[in-house]
């Protein structure tokens, strides 16, 4: 199992990038009157037929012909119901996927956030032509990080350009910690 959810997510939204997304939005909201996070990553990419949608959960199901085992959506959804909470995905061929995890907020298992900065830092670095969006609340605090807005300011500069990257993890770093809620 991975020990943080930002591992989580850097694992779902790998799989959309295999998938050929060219944006992909991940939500995370917390509310801690309802005592829940949620946490969403939904992508443009080639999106999965029912059969397969059935059998992602199986540890022993995967697409890879490289191996025989697929075990990061499992735990993911293992770590989400561990907590109370619940796990589905949607999918839709040749629209995309959305993946949602929902946890108890202040279970005793839920696993920490974790470096979510440098977890969609490294989707940036790894898949820079990739389109990322971060929609982030706590509560009644949100902020969304878009790296298209940031193409826009850019022009012909990439994001995955060290001091980019070094500024993007520092915007995130400095705007979920103005939300407030610690995860």
């Amino acid at each position: 199992m991975m020990p943080e959810l930002s591992l989580n997510i850097l694992d779902v939204a790998k799989n959309s990038v295999t998938a050929g997304a060219s944006l992909i939005t991940i939500t995370v909201a917390a509310n801690t009157a309802a005592d829940s996070l949620k946490i969403a990553i939904a992508d443009n990419g080639c999106g999965m037929s029912e059969e397969q949608v059935a059998r992602v959960t199986d540890p022993f199901f995967t697409t890879r012909t490289t191996r025989k085992v697929g075990l990061g959506i499992p735990f993911f959804k293992m770590a989400a119901e561990l907590t109370g909470g619940s796990f589905t995905i949607d999918s839709k061929l040749n629209v995309g996927t959305t993946t949602t995890a929902i946890f108890g907020l202040t279970h005793i298992d839920r696993m920490p956030m974790g470096d979510l900065p440098g977890s969609i830092s490294t989707l940036i670095q790894a898949s820079p032509d990739i389109d990322f969006v971060l929609d982030y609340s706590a509560d009644d605090k949100a902020f969304t990080m878009d790296t298209r807005e940031f193409r826009a300011i850019l022009g012909d500069v990439p994001l995955n350009a060290p001091e980019i990257l070094a500024y993007i993890e520092g915007f995130l770093s400095e705007n979920i910690a103005e939300c407030g809620v610690e995860l």
